[in-house]
């Protein structure tokens, strides 16, 4: 038995900020303390709040370090874990009372989360079987296989009312029921683990700390369908998530939780792991199932559906990471606790991956109709630097953006869909009054031009010219009839193209250019940036009555496009400058330049 665990942040964002060194060093000096068989290390999966890794845990106190570093390990292992006396200076503040430790529960980035996708994550070593089924892993393929039969599975997955949390919002229930109905001798499982939005980290961190949920949730779609073998299409970009994966397979097999005869039922039931090459039309589930097939990864026209012919020409279940991740608590608990929670047509919990212009970034989970100002100003911790916040990204290139007027919108599938945007698959990127909606809105359409496959005319070639008209605007060479250019485009684009990738491109284009004409407009006839981020459109200019002639901005000018001497007024050779803003940098205290 030991008396302490110390459970250390083994996802990707706090091992690219050194977490494996922090386990090594606190492995080596409790070894060095002769404390190795009283306090354990445990590498986990995401806790979530990103913003201050690499995170530690003690147990049982509970104690959470934040922005651990290898050379405060000794300090902690002496101190804490020897002593037990807490190392104040490391703990994560709002965790910090008079007489004791708060419980993360209580912190404002907790307190408003409902965790079931996320349920494990942070809390087991993701590599140990024995710690998924002590918190009740596979008790519910247990149930499906020991006491239900494949229509009342099916049942109870539609009367939760979860839906795809993908970004199609599909009911899960009624695409297992349409492939359960659909006779062959052979059908499929897919999951897809191929998350392509920028910013997005939601299934990542599901897989790194949790894979055998995953396993768990794909044998009993298995079951309640008819499929005895299952695909999991993850990126390669994702190593953690890949190794975690093959590791629990193995487990899984070893202890027949996998493969023949599961639970003496019967049923039998394995997976495979076929790696994407990043391409993030493979996220659409047509285009993915065909790269599993060794095919380029490009669409097909539907119908028919894949729950009719999907995967090598079969019938074919495919939900995402998220959308599996809540099947066990549903068969567990009943769909009626699941239906409990949400809004009425948006059932469960959602999990964004929290980025941007805000304080507390991460990965959340809330219940559905949780509304945007308390994601933005209590779980988020509001806007750094006393900016205002101007809006959120949702559904990444997909998706649109919610203006800071609409703040109290209930986040669910049908409010986003009534103003222009949509759920997608999670991404939340947050925006303040230094981002610029038009740069925005080219961003995620650069990013779509890329990624199309070219499969058809309206998105390989229509998202190009509303690129080029976007272009244009940003360098101030835009008329005012390029904005009804690109709007008669964006809906041409969006209504013609194959799949849901050219159907969703335009999405930021027009969810920008319905909340933010005004932005559009000073582009174009102003030939201005209203945020100062366009740079064709900038102009730096030196205030003579505040300029002191302190000489700081012409030595941090690269193309030496300031001119003035010593304790005289400076100007900026205009032809000159490169518009890099190293000057106004440089006059902070001063504040004599000026954008115009």
């Amino acid at each position: 038995m030991f008396r302490s665990h110390v459970l250390v942040c083994g996802g990707t964002g706090c091992t690219s900020s050194d977490s494996e060194g922090i386990i090594t060093a606190l492995e080596e000096e409790l070894k060095e303390k002769g404390l190795q068989d009283e306090v354990k290390v445990i590498r986990t999966g995401c806790f979530g709040l990103c913003a201050v890794g690499p995170i530690m845990i003690v147990y049982p106190e509970g104690s959470f370090y934040s922005e651990v570093k290898v050379d405060d390990v000794p300090e902690i292992v002496e101190e804490h874990l020897l002593k037990g006396r807490l190392v104040e200076r490391l703990l994560y503040e709002e965790t910090l009372a008079e007489d004791t430790i708060k419980s993360l529960n209580e912190t404002d980035f907790y307190k408003k989360q409902k965790r079931i996708a996320l349920k494990n994550c942070g809390v087991i070593n993701p590599e140990s079987i024995e710690e998924y089924i002590a918190l009740d892993g596979y008790q519910a393929l247990a149930k499906c296989l020991c006491e239900l039969k494949p229509q009342d599975v099916i049942q109870i997955v539609k009367d939760s009312g979860l839906r795809g949390r993908g970004g199609g919002g599909f009911s899960t229930g009624l695409k297992w029921e349409f492939t359960a109905k659909t006779p062959s001798e052979q059908k499929y499982v897919v999951c897809n683990a191929d998350e392509g939005d920028p910013g997005a980290f939601m299934d990542r961190s599901v897989l790194e700390g949790d894979p055998h949920c995953i396993i768990e949730s794909m044998a009993i779609c298995g079951y309640a369908v008819g499929a005895d073998e299952g695909y999991v299409y993850v990126r390669a970009e994702y190593p953690i998530a890949v190794n975690r994966l093959e590791h629990a397979i193995k487990q899984a097999r070893e202890l027949g939780l996998l493969g023949k005869n599961i639970f003496d039922s019967g049923f039998d039931f394995d997976l495979h792991i076929r790696l994407g090459a990043g391409a993030f039309v493979c996220g659409e589930e047509t285009a993915l199932m065909t790269s599993i097939e060794g095919n380029r990864g490009e669409p097909r026209p539907r119908p028919p559906y894949p729950a009719i012919k999907g995967l090598f020409g079969k019938p074919t279940a495919e939900n995402n990471v998220e959308t599996f991740a809540n099947i066990p608590y549903i068969i567990r608990n009943g769909a009626e606790s699941f239906a409990s929670m949400g809004t009425e047509k948006s059932k469960g919990t959602k999990v964004f991956a929290l980025g941007g212009n805000i304080k507390n970034t991460g990965l959340v989970e809330i219940p559905m109709g949780t509304t945007l100002r308390e994601i933005i100003e209590e779980i988020g911790g509001g806007i750094p630097g006393g900016r205002k916040f101007k809006a959120a990204q949702t559904g990444g290139p997909s998706g649109g953006c919610i203006p800071a007027k609409l703040i109290d919108t209930p986040i669910d599938y049908d409010n986003l869909s009534a103003i222009g945007c949509m759920m997608g698959s999670g991404g939340m990127i947050v925006m303040d009054e230094s981002n610029c909606m038009v740069d925005i809105a080219r961003f995620f359409l650069d990013f779509t031009v890329d990624e199309s496959c070219g499969k058809c005319t309206p998105c390989r070639i229509g998202t190009k010219r509303m690129l080029e008209i976007l272009d244009k605007i940003v360098t101030g060479q835009a008329e005012l009839e390029d904005l009804d250019k690109l709007e008669e485009l964006a809906h041409h684009v969006k209504e013609n193209s194959l799949c849901g990738l050219g159907q969703t491109a335009p999405n930021p284009v027009l969810s920008t250019m319905n909340f933010f004409k005004d932005e559009y407009i000073a582009h174009v006839k102003d030939k201005t940036c209203p945020a100062g981020v366009c740079k064709d459109l900038l102009t730096y200019y030196i205030d003579p009555d505040i300029c002191i002639g302190c000489t700081l901005c012409a030595r941090a000018c690269p193309v030496d496009a300031i001119a003035g001497a010593p304790k005289q007024t400076h100007v900026i050779d205009t032809d000159a400058c490169i518009k890099c803003g190293a000057c106004m940098d440089a006059c902070k205290k001063t504040k004599a330049v000026f954008l115009i």
